[in-house]
């Protein structure tokens, strides 16, 4: 697994480019010899590990210096997607529970960001005073260094929101209104909001440091972003002869051994059937570009479906997508066969058939926005070693 990474966020892909850029210039470069692991130049030897960890450490210093901040805040309009739905949606969750914001960065950069997507110039129109973004939160957590938010965390500080500058000393006080924190951890926002474990539906966009380490140090109910998920109902609606091709293939692979037991001596030739499961696997991946896609590869999951399927509780595009179900809803994950399972074939009567096809298109026309769906959890309560879980 040394030899592996993990593609966690859209950081990442920045990374994975500038890594391939590289790769790229020092194989076509005359000066440098090609090795097995990695590329020498005289007495100069650069290993593709030690390549990636220069890459990673510079991503890391431009994160430090706040460049990459800078540059964003310089054009929000092309970094930051606003939705008018934002402000609508979080004034309903305000009124029938506790809201609060949890975020790594500090309280400059998110002050200009939040100010940005809660601005509304109808409300200036209007002549009605624009109402603060903290005021639609009930607790505000800046510079919150997740996953270490979820462990032990760090010192709790208020932040004077004139200055951006922190207080001296530990905050032991009560939560107050319109308040920003410093620090703290997943313990102290559950003591300010007087809430713990299942109570609270904690909503982020990174698999690890948002969605694991709440699952599994807290045990709250999590909801996870993926913004690439469009995109993949997109793919997986247009090219849906692709999977159901693969799936044939697999049934026609079956078949072949269908009346072969321990004793039979007989060794169907399999080869061109594997040859068309790859060029088809190949195929589907393709047209997700040449990342592939996020969930599968083929008729397997991937690393990420699969730790989506096991912490995330529910997941979507957005989690605007809330504007579209009341608070009241029950959200329940469609039943998953066990491989002894899917060989049993269950009779169904005309009601059954009935309801097997009204469902599925409640699920596609109950809303006119895509849906939020809720993920099937193993129960187990078995627990993972953190280095092989992202």
């Amino acid at each position: 697994m040394k030899r592996f990474h993990i593609l966690n966020t859209l950081f990442n892909l920045t990374e994975a480019h500038l890594y391939a850029c590289l790769v790229d210039f020092f194989t076509n470069c005359p000066r440098y010899i090609n090795c097995d692991t990695g590329y020498k130049h005289g007495n100069l030897f650069m290993s593709f590990r030690s390549m990636f960890q220069d890459v990673r450490e510079a991503m890391d210093h431009v994160h430090l210096l706040g460049c990459l901040k800078e540059k964003t805040l310089e054009n929000l309009e092309k970094y930051v997607v606003k939705d008018p739905r934002v402000p609508l949606l979080l004034s309903r969750m305000k009124e029938v529970g506790k809201v609060f914001l949890a975020t790594n960065s500090d309280y400059s950069y998110t002050d200009a960001i939040m100010s940005y997507l809660f601005d509304s110039t109808d409300g200036d129109k209007a002549g009605t005073a624009q109402r603060p973004w903290r005021s639609y939160f009930d607790l505000i957590v800046v510079d919150t260094r997740k996953p270490l938010f979820f462990a032990e965390g760090t010192v709790l500080r208020q932040v004077n929101t004139a200055t951006g500058k922190l207080r001296i000393g530990t905050y032991t006080g009560p939560l107050q209104h319109c308040a920003v924190y410093s620090g703290g951890s997943s313990d102290v926002v559950c003591d300010l909001l007087g809430v713990k474990g299942k109570e609270i539906l904690y909503m982020g966009d990174h698999i690890f440091g948002d969605i694991l380490k709440s699952k599994k140090r807290q045990g709250w109910r999590t909801f996870l972003v993926v913004p690439e998920l469009a995109r993949e109902l997109q793919v997986w609606t247009e090219k849906s002869e692709l999977f159901e091709e693969l799936r044939s293939l697999d049934l026609f692979l079956a078949e072949l051994y269908q009346h072969l037991d321990s004793g039979s001596s007989e060794r169907p030739d399999i080869s061109s059937i594997k040859r068309r499961i790859q060029k088809v696997t190949h195929e589907m991946d393709m047209c997700y570009g040449k990342m592939g896609s996020l969930f599968r590869c083929g008729s397997r999951q991937t690393l990420f479906a699969s730790q989506l399927m096991r912490y995330a509780d529910l997941y979507a595009a957005s989690f605007v997508n809330f504007l579209y179900y009341p608070f009241s809803y029950l959200f329940r994950a469609p039943p998953v066969l066990m491989a002894h399972e899917s060989t049993v074939e269950h009779s169904r009567g005309d009601a059954g058939e009935a309801g097997a096809a009204l469902a599925p298109w409640l699920a596609w026309h109950g809303h006119p926005s895509p849906q939020v769906r809720a993920a099937p959890q193993d129960s187990s309560g078995e627990e993972e070693d953190d280095d092989g879980e992202a």
